[in-house]
């Protein structure tokens, strides 16, 4: 029989458990934006000729991750799935504030599709301590928006997607959902996948002391036969959907001049009426 404390004695408050929400944030190393961008001779992006970096979209979703796991307790690990040089993108994440990373790197995984990505992804996925998965909306050089939602479904978790802000609350996640015309809020619990929009407000700019201490960030590499993926689900020649063709965009021409002698306004109208712009 549990004892009565006497009148006027002072109950001892419980220690509160501390809920530790482990993240895992999927990222991509693209080609830059704003680089000129050229396919390959069997039509995929030519990743050598240009200087890659991380995916800016997924900058946000690294972003989100710091400010939940600073807002309470947690951890946050960056995937990354690409060739060597996509350690550039897990690095700086770590910069960002992010604990650990794991790269995937393999030579069959090039050329993998959105199908051939997800499946790789969930199976690095399942080897993480994870309560949540961050995703970017898109990738910046794909720009499909469909792997958070196939993952998703491969791990047999809900999918919340297109996220302005999240919270956590213990074990209640809150999303809030920008659109055109109208605001939602969005509650789920249990683990679950997130996908994040650029409409969070801007990541934080990694500082010396972040650069620094990145250094001493552990990162594991994995390959296809660490996760139990068969070389043959993935790769170029097993892709559900390629690039058939592509044409370079014509090079910009000359804009024209309207000069105004007191009937500029109509020469613009004309002009635009020509183009049917009106």
């Amino acid at each position: 029989m549990a004892a009565v404390p006497k009148p006027g004695s002072v109950i001892p408050e419980r220690p509160r458990r501390v809920l530790v929400t482990k993240i895992v944030v999927a990222v991509k190393y693209v080609p830059d934006a704003t680089a000129d961008r050229t396919f390959t001779s069997d039509n995929t992006v030519d990743r050598e000729g240009v200087d890659g970096l991380l995916s800016e979209l997924d900058e946000y979703a690294v972003e989100q991750a710091l400010q939940v796991v600073e807002a309470g307790e947690g951890e946050v690990t960056v995937l990354t799935v690409g060739p060597a040089d996509a350690a550039d993108a897990v690095r700086k994440a770590l910069q960002m504030g992010a604990d650990a990373g794991v790269h995937v790197e393999d030579d069959a995984i090039a050329g993998s599709d959105a199908f051939a990505t997800s499946l790789v992804l969930a199976k690095a996925i399942e080897k993480l301590d994870y309560d949540l998965v961050f995703f970017g909306m898109a990738s910046t050089d794909g720009g499909l928006g469909i792997v958070p939602t196939l993952v998703a479904e491969r791990l047999g978790l809900p999918a919340v997607t297109f996220a302005s802000e999240v919270s956590v609350d213990g074990d209640t996640v809150t999303i809030r959902r920008d659109g055109d015309a109208a605001t939602q809020e969005i509650q789920a619990s249990g683990k679950l996948v997130v996908s994040v929009t650029d409409q969070t407000g801007e990541a934080r700019y990694p500082s010396f002391k972040g650069i620094m201490a990145a250094k001493k960030k552990p990162v594991e590499s994995w390959s296809l036969a660490d996760l139990g993926v068969d070389a043959g689900d993935v790769g170029l020649d097993n892709a559900w959907s390629a690039v058939e063709s592509s044409t370079p965009r014509p090079p910009r021409t000359a804009g024209e001049i309207v000069t105004d002698e007191g009937d500029g306004g109509s020469k613009l109208v004309d002009f635009l009426a020509a183009k049917k712009f009106v």
